[in-house]
């Protein structure tokens, strides 16, 4: 799934900006402050209902206007498409081929992308929500049914959590603690299956950009010898304490290690990024295998922190996928692709072809 033709009205700065697209390279050059980050910001958008930067609507209108308006002719093959997304302090509407049903999931099946921006490191050194939704992403787009059990399971969550404010215990919790802990248990499975999916893609990935092994091992979020009922029929009072479900996969992470060392902690920010690099690339080959289809990858100045020789490792794996990618630089001449790409400048929140 590749995105044709591209617009954005009323976004961060971006009056309104018009994007034909290759289906291959594209490349989009500008001044910091020109708007290039809020082009890929958009097409981000566009793909999964929320900014990627973790803006707020206020944030993300047009100074002045009411609300912003995205929209993309996307491609499958032979089939092509119609997403469109507005947003207001009323609400954020999504339409897919016309219809609304199927919010931000349908968005994300019409345009499924992957994004390198400049803050990727923080899969690696960050807080385990994000490794969370990286494993997330990969199990959505190669398990059929996984977006839906994830939204049951939230709100089984949800559910599990009132009762605990409300202080209610014994057999009422216990029945709400048999639901959580199967569906817990299909989410573990459906994470676990993902990672077996991508853990080729994502070695090669790692030795391509690292030069060493890297490893990824999955904790699912309570004591895998206890088992996830008794955990949570052992750990109510610290539940009733928090008010809030203390073991689960809410509370999984992936644990990733570099050269036999904890990479959060003992590789350099360089390395973090390569190694977050590596697994973006391996979640965005393991969803065109499952797909059978290219999919869109949003370069945000790739070469931040990197040397020339890690640069060039990078974009080798990236151009080697095959997919589409949109990347940005400050320079005009930044090697990044084997071949010609469509380039555009970007000048205070003017999108243009480059001559």
């Amino acid at each position: 799934m590749t995105i044709r033709h591209f617009t954005a009205e009323n976004f961060r700065c971006l009056q309104h900006v018009e994007l034909e697209a290759d289906p291959r390279y594209n490349f989009i050059f500008g001044s910091n402050a020109s708007g290039k980050t809020s082009i890929l910001e958009a097409m981000a958008y566009l793909g999964r209902g929320k900014s990627f930067r973790g803006a707020t609507t206020t944030d993300l209108i047009r100074h002045g206007e009411r609300e912003f308006v995205l929209f993309g002719e996307v491609s499958a093959g032979e089939r092509s498409g119609r997403v469109g997304v507005r947003n207001s302090h009323e609400g954020l509407e999504i339409r897919v081929d016309g219809s609304k049903e199927g919010g931000a999931a349908a968005l994300a099946m019409a345009l499924p992308l992957q994004i390198i921006d400049p803050d990727i490191h923080e899969l690696v050194a960050g807080a385990p929500d994000q490794r969370r939704r990286y494993l997330d992403w990969i199990a959505f787009h190669v398990e059929p049914e996984y977006g839906d059990l994830w939204r049951r399971f939230r709100r089984a969550l949800k559910q599990r959590n009132a009762a605990l404010r409300a202080g209610i215990t014994g057999p009422a919790l216990a029945g709400w603690n048999t639901e959580f802990a199967e569906l817990a248990a299909r989410i573990d499975d459906g994470r676990r299956r993902a990672l077996a999916a991508a853990m080729g893609p994502l070695q090669a990935a790692g030795l391509d950009l690292l030069g060493s092994e890297a490893g990824f091992e999955y904790r699912p979020g309570w004591n895998e010898d206890r088992g996830l009922l008794l955990a949570l029929e052992e750990g109510v009072d610290r539940d009733l304490a928090y008010g809030s479900t203390q073991s689960g996969p809410h509370h999984a992470d992936l644990k990733l290690s570099y050269d036999s060392r904890r990479a959060r902690k003992l590789v350099s920010r360089g390395q973090q990024k390569l190694l977050a690099c590596a697994m973006v690339l391996a979640a965005a080959e393991t969803a065109q295998v499952a797909l059978g289809q290219p999919l869109l990858l949003l370069l945000d100045d790739p070469g931040a922190e990197l040397d020339r020789e890690a640069l060039s490792r990078l974009m080798a794996r990236v151009t080697g996928l095959g997919s589409q990618v949109v990347a940005t630089s400050l320079e005009a001449d930044a090697p990044l692709f084997p071949t010609a790409a469509r380039v555009f400048h970007v000048e205070h929140g003017e999108l243009m072809p480059a001559s």
